[in-house]
């Protein structure tokens, strides 16, 4: 219970108990008070000036009417201040109650012996003292769910209270989502609202795959079975090969806002005036004062009538880079305020980016990391390691990857199966897997080289949308 909450129920408690010994209004508590006090020093002055005069013997007949009330007032006042410091001088009866007086005479007598103390039963999944009203509230809808962390100040006990909350609203337990060992402060404000659990899933490890001349340990998490085995076979298959090689051959992340013009013939004007190569220089400025990292590449503009999508792209380092470029284009976006001031920017992303959306401006011009990869497999190791031949391996890619994909509409789907590893690395990462739909868009390409013997593979992945150096597991480099 918060020192809130134990202070209210002290000065309730408090207020009770003054009432019931007839106990007077605060405002006139302060009045006698300070009457009391008043009248304890006027009186001490007075018997002080009596005992100092020697020429006047001080005894009980002596005194004169003066002298008595001194002594009285003297007396009353000591009494009264007493009192106040929790010293009464005799104990009011409590009052009866309003059933008859069997409560009042109960409370009277007191017991032959004081009870031994009785802890409290403990209170179902942990709960402690107040926590029941807590929850109560929550469910009532009198507490809002997301404001138990400002509240309680404890993001552990404030995930605990919603959980039981969400039982007793749902009528269903939550028996099979783990609560204990996770840090509910760790996530506050970063990842997750509202949070009543966490997930487990298994991670499993490929590899090591060499490429680059580098070894890496591949971290997967996936409950699907044989993904992480088929994978450390085919880095198995690489790395007795001689290892793979890739390229990063484009660094661009995108954000295009919807901008509404008044006419057609204004949001043309505008499109004409942000591809233009004069004014790359100044909107470029503009753009780079939002991050020290992220550098404008390029504006891209598409028209949909008097609507004008704006594509911006920029490099952004190790950063996946959403927000840096979405600080870019805001401060873009008021510079050409001043220019065109009848454009009403609608929405900050206008899916012409696209994120999170399969999309062939994507899969044609890329976003985030465009990158490709490729190794030569000996023959050797296709039979023993892949259980196959090159011909068979690069017939089932014409035919599946490439003609099956062209007969089904894909976009960027020309692989296998790329999204399955691309989304287990993602969650094993702490990638975004949403950004799996774009990020997986993928065409293998296998040939038969060396004069049939050896197999050529390559993957291109042009819109690859992660933060880099997150891997649990650092590379080891290779002696060349």
């Amino acid at each position: 219970m918060d020192a809130r909450r134990v202070g209210g129920r002290i000065a309730a408690a408090r207020r009770r108990a003054l009432a019931a010994a007839g106990a007077l209004p605060l405002p006139m508590q302060r009045i006698t008070n300070g009457l009391a006090m008043v009248s304890l020093v006027l009186s001490s002055c007075d018997l002080l000036r009596l005992c100092s005069d020697r020429d006047r013997p001080l005894g009980f007949r002596t005194l004169g009417g003066r002298a008595f009330a001194t002594v009285v007032c003297q007396l009353a006042s000591v009494v009264y201040l007493l009192s106040l410091f929790g010293l009464p001088f005799s104990q009011p009866d409590p009052p009866a109650s309003a059933d008859g007086d069997e409560e009042g005479e109960s409370r009277r007598s007191p017991p032959a012996a004081a009870p031994a103390a009785v802890a409290p039963a403990p209170m179902p999944d942990g709960m402690q003292t107040g926590d029941e009203e807590i929850v109560a509230a929550v469910v009532s809808g009198a507490l809002p769910s997301h404001h138990l962390e400002s509240r309680l100040r404890d993001c552990r006990r404030a995930a605990r209270l919603r959980r039981e909350a969400l039982r007793r609203i749902t009528g269903r337990g939550l028996e099979g989502l783990p609560f204990e060992g996770m840090d509910y402060q760790a996530i506050l404000g970063q990842c997750c609202e509202m949070p009543v659990g966490y997930v487990q899933l298994p991670v499993g490890v490929a590899g090591p795959l060499l490429l680059d001349g580098c070894e890496y340990h591949v971290p997967m998490a996936t409950t699907e079975g044989c993904l992480v085995a088929s994978v450390n076979r085919g880095c198995r298959a690489i790395a007795a090969s001689g290892g793979a090689m890739s390229v990063l051959f484009r660094d661009a992340m995108s954000r295009a806002p919807a901008i509404k013009l008044p006419s057609a013939k204004q949001a043309a004007e505008l499109k004409v005036f942000v591809e233009a190569p004069a004014n790359f220089e100044a909107l470029a400025a503009v753009f780079n004062k939002s991050s020290r990292f992220g550098r404008l590449q390029g504006i891209q503009g598409a028209l949909a009538g008097r609507n004008l999508y704006m594509r911006f792209t920029c490099s952004t380092g190790d950063a996946m880079g959403m927000n840096m470029v979405s600080k870019g284009v805001e401060n873009v976006l008021g510079y050409l305020q001043n220019n065109f001031p009848d454009m009403d920017a609608i929405s900050i992303s206008g899916n012409y980016c696209s994120d999170k959306k399969p999309s062939a401006i994507n899969w044609i011009e890329g976003r985030g990391k465009s990158v490709v990869c490729e190794a030569t497999i000996k023959g050797g190791i296709v039979q023993s390691v892949l259980k196959t031949t090159v011909e068979k391996l690069v017939e089932l890619n014409i035919i599946k990857n490439l003609a099956g994909s062209a007969v089904a509409g894909a976009l960027g789907g020309f692989n296998a199966h790329a999204s399955n590893v691309v989304t287990a690395l993602f969650i094993a990462t702490g990638q975004d897997p949403a950004q799996n739909v774009e990020s997986s868009q993928c065409i293998t390409m296998l040939e038969a080289v060396n004069g049939g013997k050896d197999l050529h593979v390559s993957v291109t992945m042009p819109s690859i949308e992660a933060r880099l150096g997150v891997a649990p597991v650092l590379p080891r480099r290779l002696p060349v």
